[in-house]
């Protein structure tokens, strides 16, 4: 068969059929033929065919079983059915099978041929999304999750176990955990991995429009409403579907969210049709619902609901030792979209990055990583100096940390002494250039010197300075 061809198999047992086929397609494509099913099944099993077009009535196995042991071999080949005893039941169960289109003899040359382009794009196309299908697997496996340390590995565990179960599971952690990422790694780990992922952000979409968004609406249902819209809930169909910041959704709708996980139906925003939702929930929260409970603006029945299966996603503080592996992936990944060599990441400035508290957890590193990558050299090594003043400065921020003693503190002196401490300081790490000690202290240098001057600390010089030189 020609390499650059489509491969098309028939089975016909009619010859002056088989030799029409010919004729038709045989110049446009690869062409194998076989008189009978056996023989098609047998070609089917050790050449890759991109179409089958099998007549229904063969001597032994008939067109539908052939179609039928064709899906087995390849389920995303397409088929085509020829029969000059067309019937409706004879199509429905064709179709069902997974035959692409169902074709009555005699046939119009163009029509035919119409009907063999647009089955091998189908073809085609499934393949494609069997390729794209496969990447998403691999990039969202089990092993994508990066860590080491005990906290992560408790997820990681926990999702292996309930990634196939079917059950309602939420997700809870602080913003920037990365709990959509759990979400996608669960639903390619599960059975409903071929069907769709639809994440829903409840906290980022106004409560006037989250109701449509979920459920859809129908024509006229309200005001700008001119078609029909399918809701979130009809696009995951026996996919997953991810209501991300759960806690943020208006109560009218916690009640018709409800119903929905109970039940398993719904009806558009203005209609009145009953529509099934076969899907697999997921939700996430960075609140905490049970104040939330507490406080009138979360219902509690819906709560027990959603936390069939709970799963804590741990912030990056708590997993200090994962911290290193994160920022060699994400300086890995962003240096090579950007283009650019970083050669790596420097003893002190890997203790500054893991000290550092993260309260935007690994959405915050990664977007530092970032930063830093454009504004770096190549070929340099990441130093201290090179990461953002609010993480570098973590050491002066600890040091600041007083506890104050049963007698009190005079807060004045204190404060006059941590303030002359830090001046001095970022003189002599400055060399005395007052420009740059001002620029430490992120303070303009004119503020700088009339502190010094109140302080006393500005000594007058022992010469009159250079005209050319200045001060500093």
């Amino acid at each position: 068969m020609a390499a650059n061809k489509s491969n098309i198999l028939v089975v016909e047992d009619d010859k002056s059929i088989r030799q029409l086929l010919k004729d038709i397609i045989g110049e446009e494509y690869s062409l194998i033929v076989a008189e009978d099913g056996e023989k098609g099944v047998a070609i089917l099993k050790e050449n890759s065919i991109d179409l089958l077009i099998t007549d229904l009535k063969l001597p032994g196995m008939s067109g539908i079983e052939v179609v039928k042991r064709a899906m087995e071999i390849n389920p995303d080949m397409a088929s085509i059915v020829m029969t000059g005893y067309a019937t409706i039941e004879t199509a429905v169960e064709a179709m069902k099978l997974g035959a692409y289109n169902y074709i009555a003899k005699p046939f119009k040359t163009d029509a035919f041929l119409i009907n063999v382009r647009r089955a091998l794009e189908y073809s085609s196309l499934k393949k494609e999304n069997l390729n794209l299908r496969e990447t998403l697997e691999k990039r969202y496996s089990f092993d994508s999750i990066i860590g080491v340390s005990s906290a992560i590995q408790t997820v990681r565990d926990a999702i292996r176990i309930v990634a196939d179960s079917d059950s309602t599971i939420l997700l809870l952690g602080e913003t920037g955990t990365g709990k959509e990422l759990i979400a996608k790694i669960i639903h390619c780990n599960s059975s409903r991995r071929r069907f769709p992922f639809i994440p829903v952000n409840c906290g980022g979409i106004p409560g006037e429009l989250l109701e449509s968004e979920l459920f859809g609406h129908e024509k006229g249902a309200f005001t700008g409403a001119i078609t029909t819209r399918l809701g979130r809930f009809e696009r995951a169909n026996k996919g997953t579907i991810f209501l991300d910041e759960i806690g943020d959704m208006p109560l009218h709708l916690q009640v018709k969210l409800l119903r929905v996980i109970q039940e398993r139906e719904f009806e558009r925003v203005g209609g009145n049709k009953t529509i099934q939702a076969d899907v697999g929930i997921i939700a996430a929260t960075n609140r905490d619902l049970e104040d939330a409970i507490e406080k009138k603006l979360f219902r509690k029945d819906l709560y027990y609901r959603l936390n069939v299966i709970p799963i804590v996603i741990p912030p990056l503080r708590e997993r200090k030792e994962d911290i290193p592996l994160l920022l060699r992936h994400f300086l890995n990944i962003i240096s090579h979209r950007k283009k650019r060599h970083i050669a790596g990441i420097s003893d002190k400035a890997m203790e500054v990055l893991i000290n550092y508290q993260w309260h935007g957890n690994i959405r915050e590193l990664e977007n530092m990583v970032e930063r830093i990558v454009i504004l770096k050299q190549d070929s340099d090594v990441i130093m201290p100096q090179d990461i953002p003043p609010q993480i570098r400065m973590i050491k002066e921020r600890a040091a600041l940390s007083f506890e104050i003693p049963d007698n009190g503190v005079n807060l004045p002196a204190m404060v006059e002494t941590l303030e002359n401490g830090l001046i001095e300081k970022a003189l002599n790490r400055a060399g005395g250039v007052k420009s740059k000690a001002a620029e430490l202290l992120s303070i303009n240098r004119t503020t700088l010197i009339e502190k010094m001057k109140k302080k006393g600390l500005l000594k007058p010089p022992l010469t009159q300075p250079s005209p050319l030189r200045g001060e500093d």
